[in-house]
């Protein structure tokens, strides 16, 4: 081998003194651990009948811990908080008592958030848009959501979420990690180290954005950060333009075959690195060389829609078309979806309406709506809704009172953790159904609470993953997506 002379000096990195310091450290670790912790080191484990299907690049559970629902998830992240109160969650009584004070017993001295300081008065507001209770399942639309309306009975919507972050920064990282602080993995990460992937082609975990106004609050790369887990486990941001993934195009000058040659040189000197250090960020940077080699070929042919007919391009709407829209990136998910990639998000950003909140959300809701609604029919129609789970939501609600001046036509809500709601579909998901119920102000839970972590929980169930078991030990405490709290909900479960 042309490049033999730099392995062999990358071999003798390893010296006698580094062997034995490594050995003896290794073995009294094995030894210590197996004093701790004798069942981890048993020579048998427990059976399961329920393997991971369809897996290329396996995660570290090799048996799921139940039969699963689904086997992927699309979650269609509205960030900045939509309101419910001009979505999904009718309240007639805020439109009867338009202006008059939000009763002491309702707030009941509840935290607001610094934007409210100077406020003095806090008068409630209903929706100015009107409503329609959905005959089969008793939900109700508003007429911002007519083409989610269409789905319904597919849909299980749940009135009742609640989290504990106030600010949206922590907020989107608590829904997607499930700590309020940076630096846990997110859900698509535990997803791609627990489950693996199932092509081989693709990344497990993708993650795509997109803008409803400009001026949307940036979202936090964290929200889809591997955290303390090996970073081939992050999501891969797929991009509109020319270059759908960052650097992954070849240099001018560098053809396919030269990249081979450079990736085989750099893995076999990484390989002996590896047997010297230990290091597993040495595999995860293999390992990401490799997918982006493969990427190459497989990511143009997926950003390719001509060969999507023209009546499912007109089911997503006219900005399908456009890279980098909100339809674009349903469409796109659906595409992933049937090549197997495990979790696909999308983020839409711009639903932070603290003013001019009727004008602003009638343009977020355009944006999103129609194609919500058409990825969903499009999955049914391939049956792929059947194990394919799709959560649409953002990080936190909206407060039944205005911020700042009240008119006829005119106001904004600002944030509120105590009630908000998403709706799931597919994946063993009980369709056609309205979990959950706030008083006639909207403000506080009164029915079937959900907190952020049961609905972490709730999703890794139907993946066929038991919360409390996807478990991995950093800086001496073993993490989880749902750290030690978490129920799942099984009353919304087919």
């Amino acid at each position: 081998m042309k490049y033999s002379k730099d392995i062999r000096n990358a071999e003798y990195l390893k010296t006698r003194r580094e062997f034995l310091r490594t050995t003896s450290r290794g073995l009294g670790s094995l030894a210590l651990g197996g004093l701790m912790f004798p069942e981890v080191f048993a020579s048998t484990k427990s059976p399961s009948v329920f393997p991971p299907t369809n897996k290329i690049n396996g995660g570290v559970i090799s048996k799921l811990h139940h039969a699963p629902r689904a086997k992927r998830v699309i979650y269609l992240f509205q960030s900045g908080g939509p309101s419910q109160f001009e979505l999904f969650d009718y309240k007639p009584e805020l439109i009867k008592r338009w202006g008059e004070e939000i009763p002491d017993s309702v707030r009941n001295g509840q935290r607001l958030s610094g934007m409210l300081a100077a406020q003095s008065s806090f008068p409630l507001v209903g929706s100015i848009f009107d409503f329609k209770r959905h005959e089969k399942t008793g939900g109700y639309f508003s007429e911002l959501m007519k083409h989610t309306s269409t789905i319904a009975e597919d849909i299980c919507m749940i009135n009742s979420m609640h989290t504990e972050a106030i600010n949206h920064e922590p907020a989107v990282i608590f829904m997607q990690t499930g700590s309020q602080q940076v630096g846990r993995p997110s859900i698509g990460s535990w997803m791609s180290y627990g489950l693996g992937s199932s092509n081989n082609n693709l990344p497990s975990f993708v993650v795509m954005l997109s803008k409803g106004k400009n001026g949307a609050q940036n979202l936090n790369m964290q929200a889809w950060n591997s955290g303390f887990l090996p970073s081939h486990h992050q999501g891969v941001q797929f991009r509109s333009g020319s270059d759908s993934v960052l650097y992954l195009n070849n240099p001018e000058g560098i053809d396919r075959h030269s990249r081979r040659r450079e990736l085989d040189y750099l893995t076999a000197l990484e390989k002996e690195q590896q047997k010297v250090w230990g290091d597993p960020e040495i595999d995860s940077k293999i390992s990401q060389y490799e997918m982006a080699y493969r990427m190459q070929t497989s990511v143009p042919e997926i950003s390719d829609l001509s060969d999507e007919p023209d009546y499912i391009l007109d089911m997503y709407g006219e900005d399908v078309k456009i890279p980098g829209t909100y339809a674009y990136n349903c469409l796109m998910a659906r595409r992933l979806a049937e090549r197997d990639v495990n979790f696909i998000q999308l983020y839409h950003m711009g639903w932070d309406q603290h003013g001019n909140l009727p004008s602003e959300i009638v343009k977020l809701a355009k944006s999103t709506d129609q194609a919500s609604a058409a990825l969903v029919k499009d999955l049914k129609q391939r049956g792929l809704l059947e194990d394919t789970l799709v959560i649409w939501g953002g990080e936190f609600g909206r407060t039944s009172f205005s911020q700042g001046k009240l008119t006829k036509d005119n106001y904004g809500r600002d944030h509120h953790p105590r009630s908000f709601s998403i709706w799931m579909a597919g994946g063993g998901i009980k369709g056609g159904t309205v979990y959950g119920k706030t008083d006639d102000f909207g403000y506080n839970i009164v029915e079937n609470p959900v907190h952020v972590h049961d609905f972490q929980a709730t999703m890794l169930h139907q993946l066929g993953i038991d919360h409390e078991k996807l478990i991995f030990k950093h800086q001496g405490r073993r993490y989880r997506l749902t750290d030690v709290h978490g129920h799942v909900v099984r009353d919304i479960l087919a």
